[in-house]
């Protein structure tokens, strides 16, 4: 198995609906390959030479926390400079990216309502951001 110098991680707050967490888990990572395309591999090709997109090249680890360490981590993502998405309660309410990016920005960072984090960087330096957190069930 393949050793990776980075880690891909998500922390969801443990008190969301299996439904939520999936939707979360997928818009926090979407981001990543945008801004970070090293983190994505080559196309993936069948049998058949049906091709198929590019996916992560490393493991995304999914982990679940209280309302508070979910928080901890954000602080320590942004202290460390890592790339961090948010996804925040009031997201749920909204329908689109426009609404979304207005949902975040009409709230300062110590009022966001976090429900989901994830963050990428040198292993030592994820591992240090989600101290705390456990494997999502």
């Amino acid at each position: 198995m393949e050793r990776f110098d980075t880690k891909i991680a998500v922390i969801l707050r443990d008190d969301l609906l299996a439904w939520q967490r999936l939707n979360v888990t997928a818009f926090l990572v979407s981001g990543l390959g945008t801004v970070v395309p090293e983190v994505i591999g080559e196309p993936y090709e069948d049998g058949d030479g049906t091709v198929y997109l590019p996916m992560f090249r490393q493991p995304v680890l999914v982990f679940a926390g209280s309302k508070e360490l979910v928080r901890a981590a954000h602080g320590r993502a942004l202290g460390r400079n890592l790339p961090v998405a948010v996804f925040t309660s009031d997201l749920f309410a909204t329908g689109n990216d426009t609404d979304n990016r207005a949902a975040v920005k009409a709230v300062t960072t110590e009022q966001l309502d976090l429900v989901g984090v994830a963050v990428y960087g040198p292993k030592n330096a994820v591992d240090k951001v989600m101290k705390g957190a456990t494997m999502h069930p």
